[in-house]
């Protein structure tokens, strides 16, 4: 994810690229999303991130309510730029 908030614009608005996906970088998933967020027409690519806080120990529940975030925060994070 670029420093610099719409860094890649010209590459996103060429009519040759369909898509450009950003990758977590080892950033937690928060600080990752609030970054995307900043990117327009960028989308996630977040598998580390995604399985941030996922725990062998939780119950199905617990595990399920904990993706569904993850999943919740990176979708926002890729569709509702700021």
């Amino acid at each position: 994810i670029p420093e610099t908030p719409d860094f890649y614009a010209a590459l996103i608005n060429d009519k040759r690229v369909v898509r450009v996906v950003a990758l977590s970088g080892g950033y937690t998933r928060d600080d990752a999303c609030e970054r995307l967020a900043k990117n327009h027409g960028m989308i996630a690519s977040f598998s580390r991130a995604l399985a941030e806080g996922l725990k062998r120990s939780m119950s199905d529940d617990e595990f399920d309510e904990e993706l569904g975030d993850a999943v919740d925060e990176i979708y926002e994070a890729s569709t509702v730029k700021v």
